[in-house]
């Protein structure tokens, strides 16, 4: 199989990175971090004129690619650049509204990909643990519509979405369903958290929150499908934007390694860091490859695909924090320090380790297909 870009990635990935580099650097990003939005509109405009967020997306779907490659090449240009702008959230809210929205939900869709509308997705509960069967929020029928009651967690720009998809259960013996719920909903209580990444996220409640008829995305309790192809696709971005964010930590350490003086020669010449930057530099080949294994394997069999994301997840895990780990040792006490860029992308590496499951999830999840495979070659 051929791994190397397509031209059209290749010019894509090359724009990203040019405008990153022009009118996203560290002090920029910083602003944008401490400004009452959490993003820019007028960036995220911009990413959408460049075709980002387009690139995310399948042709039929209104989009300009939509394959793992895609995918890759877009979150790992964020990942240079540390971009806090809703990429994220807006490729699974997306992803659940292509797969399972009707004509009229699709219109949502093709908003979002003109950057005019901003959509959350909401399915990570409190005391979830990563689990993606953890969903309490109920919904009941209530007068030709919907009623909604609960609570979700973690939702990615939250605070500043037009729309949510958001998952809920029928009946405790029922499958999940999922629904469009407007962010100007009555009942609907939001409320705003600063992460450690410079990222937001919103608390968000449910009480006796009435939808229309026309909420409910796809068939009611039939939205297991769905909901794995979405975190599936999540998954493979966080992956991707790992890989972009430790390629700059290296950059900057092996820079740092051939700078700073100690004796009267560069650090770097002494052969026991030497031989830990090499270190550093084969694990992050590593998680290059599991990416790309992932990225090839996105559209193919569920339990091939399954494996290969959660392999990926668990990699970028385990060296996320290697490559954090060495990076800031190697930087000695500077690399803690607020203004130091390093220090931030140290901490975009933690956290996403944490989101849709970290690297122990993910393992045990490895397994657990693993015998499903094995089941299923023996029947």
């Amino acid at each position: 199989m051929n791994f190397l870009p397509t031209e059209d990635r290749r010019m894509l990935a090359d724009s990203l990175n040019r405008f990153f580099a022009e009118q996203y650097d560290f002090v920029a990003r910083g602003a944008i971090c401490r400004s009452a939005e959490g993003y820019s509109p007028a960036v995220w405009q911009q990413l959408a004129e460049l075709g980002a967020l387009g690139a995310m997306f399948r042709e039929e779907q209104g989009g300009l690619g939509g394959a793992g490659f895609d995918l890759a090449v877009v979150f790992e240009a964020a990942g240079r650049a540390l971009v806090v702008e809703p990429l994220l959230a807006t490729l699974m809210a997306g992803e659940a509204i292509a797969l399972a929205g009707n004509s009229g939900q699709q219109q949502i869709l093709t908003a979002m990909l003109d950057g005019k509308t901003l959509a959350a997705f909401a399915h990570e509960e409190p005391g979830g643990h990563y689990e993606t069967d953890h969903v309490v929020t109920r919904v009941e029928p209530h007068h030709g519509g919907w009623l909604l009651n609960g609570a979700k967690a973690a939702v990615l720009a939250g605070a500043r979405a037009d729309v949510f998809v958001v998952s809920a259960v029928s009946d405790a013996c029922a499958g999940q369903s999922l629904f469009l719920v407007p962010a100007r909903a009555a009942g609907l209580s939001v409320q705003d958290q600063a992460l450690i990444d410079g990222g937001r996220a919103a608390e968000l409640r449910f009480d006796g929150v009435e939808l229309g008829p026309d909420a409910l995305l796809g068939n009611l309790s039939a939205a297991g499908p769905v909901l794995e192809s979405v975190r599936g696709r999540g998954v493979l971005a966080l992956c991707a934007e790992a890989v972009g964010v430790m390629d700059v930590m290296r950059a900057h350490t092996v820079e740092y390694l051939r700078t700073r003086k100690q004796f009267g020669v560069p650090i770097g010449s002494f052969q026991a860091l030497q031989h830990r930057m090499a270190d550093v530099l084969l694990e992050i080949e590593q998680a290059r490859s599991a990416v790309i294994n992932a990225a090839a394997a996105l559209d193919g069999e569920r339990l091939a695909r399954e494996r290969a994301l959660s392999a990926a997840k668990f990699s970028i895990g385990r060296i996320g924090n290697r490559v954090a780990e060495e990076s800031i040792q190697l930087h000695g006490g500077i690399a803690m320090t607020w203004d130091l860029p390093l220090a931030h992308y140290a901490k975009r590496l933690v956290m996403i380790d944490h989101q849709l499951g970290d690297e122990d999830h993910h393992l045990q999840r490895f397994i657990d297909l693993g015998l499903e495979a094995a089941r299923e070659a023996g029947a």
